[in-house]
């Protein structure tokens, strides 16, 4: 569906050039759900920006289905910006517009029929739960419903690929999962593909399919979220996850506290089905270890649950080789944590 090539976006020339993006390539699927994550400056924003030509590339290609984004000329990249839809970290509604007719804008510039818009917009109204709120203002609005009217004014031309840039940044946690359902909804019910950037691991792991992590410009590392949240690679990867850890301090002092020689601790993760069996319990009954449990937690990526337990397995040194062993056996993920 969207297929970034060798993307470099650079400002400035010569001994003051700064380079924002350099040699991005990018598969993004029909109707998937596709995150892009990084800090503050790493590029993202100028990313989601040069796939529908806000931003034009210095060099390299954006193809979304066969036409290719870069080749466009104004008028033609008009008509192709009809596709895509784009929503904002903060709303960049019009005031002194109702949420009525900020729905109908885009519409209007086409030049739609009175007919055709009042029934899109009534649809889209219903779509994003807001239909008792259409002759309201901005300014009488939560933040999750202007956010709301934002996703519907850019679903009012049909595209084929909404583009998120931070849309979850201004809210609270509670309206973030609010809206993140919203979108997972709509990617379901429309079939439409997403294309969000953000900078929380939590919005990623609640409705992508696949992440790629941008740092200095460049994708350092990419996958489905389930490996990349579970099996991180890089620094920065781990940096974002590790963030999502209230208890980190804790957990360092609980690994380095004094314990046997022959003690080993461990991560051992839990995916899909397995979460919610007893195989742990099962395995040191029948390998007569002991066992003193961390840090736990068990949750979702998307629609797959998954657990996570830092353990420490004491007792007889080849009684706890065979516990990692069988954990293995059984499919589970097991990780040793040095001290």
């Amino acid at each position: 569906m969207i297929t970034i090539t060798n993307l470099v976006k650079t400002y400035g020339s010569g001994a003051k050039a700064t380079t924002a993006l350099n040699g991005i390539d990018l598969e993004i699927a029909k109707g998937e759900i596709f995150g892009i994550i990084g800090h503050s400056g790493a590029g993202k924003s100028t990313l989601i920006r040069c796939i529908n030509m806000l931003e034009r590339p210095t060099s390299g290609s954006i193809r979304i289905g066969e036409t290719d984004m870069t080749k466009l000329g104004k008028t033609q990249l008009q008509q192709q910006r009809r596709r895509i839809g784009m929503i904002f970290q903060h709303f960049n509604l019009l005031s002194s517009a109702t949420v009525y007719d900020n729905i109908a804008f885009p519409l209007k510039l086409v030049r739609t029929p009175r007919a055709q818009i009042d029934k899109k917009v009534n649809q889209l109204l219903e779509l994003v739960g807001l239909t008792e709120h259409a002759k309201k203002y901005p300014a009488q609005l939560s933040g999750g419903q202007k956010q709301r009217v934002g996703i519907a004014r850019a679903l009012a031309t049909d595209p084929d690929v909404l583009l998120c840039d931070e849309a979850t940044s201004a809210l609270d946690p509670q309206t973030t999962d609010s809206i993140l359902r919203l979108l997972l909804d709509i990617n379901r019910k429309l079939g439409l593909t997403i294309v969000l950037i953000t900078h929380e691991m939590h919005v990623i792991q609640s409705i992508c399919d696949r992440v790629a992590v941008i740092q200095g410009g460049v994708i350092v590392e990419q996958g489905p979220v389930i490996d990349v949240f579970l099996k991180p690679q890089q620094p920065v990867t781990r940096d974002f996850i590790n963030r999502e850890s209230e208890n980190a301090e804790a957990l360092d002092d609980a690994i380095c506290a004094p314990h046997a020689e022959s003690a080993r601790t461990v991560k051992v993760t839990f995916i899909g089905d397995l979460t919610y069996q007893s195989i742990m319990s099962q395995t040191v009954k029948e390998t007569g270890v002991d066992f003193a449990i961390l840090q736990g937690t068990i949750s979702r990526i998307k629609e797959t649950p998954y657990g996570q337990l830092i353990v420490r397995f004491e007792g007889d040194a080849a009684n706890i080789r065979r516990t990692l062993e069988r954990l293995v056996e059984q499919r589970l993920e097991v990780e040793e944590i040095e001290a």
